[in-house]
């Protein structure tokens, strides 16, 4: 069996991979959800980190502006990223 991760023993992937088949597909969305949840938390920190000065208001348009198109982003929010940046 070919690995999917480098830096994890084959034998750990595998019991991995075996304990993401017995799960039903509620609990792999559980996870999933808990995941982007968190990757956005820190996301959200590392702009409160670069811009203490930022309202609750700037920090979501910036924290937005990471996974939204430039364009979309000024159309939708006024906010326009060349300018005023992630």
């Amino acid at each position: 069996m070919k690995t999917q991760s480098p830096d994890t023993h084959p034998k750990i992937e595998k019991l991995q991979i075996e304990g993401y088949r017995r799960m039903s597909a509620a609990e792999k969305l559980k996870i999933v959800h808990e995941m982007t949840e968190f990757v956005t938390s820190l996301a959200l920190s590392d702009v409160k980190q670069r811009h203490p000065e930022a309202d609750e208001r700037e920090c979501r348009l910036r924290l937005a502006s990471r996974w939204l198109d430039a364009e979309l982003m000024k159309k939708a929010f006024g906010w326009d990223v060349k300018e005023k940046g992630y």
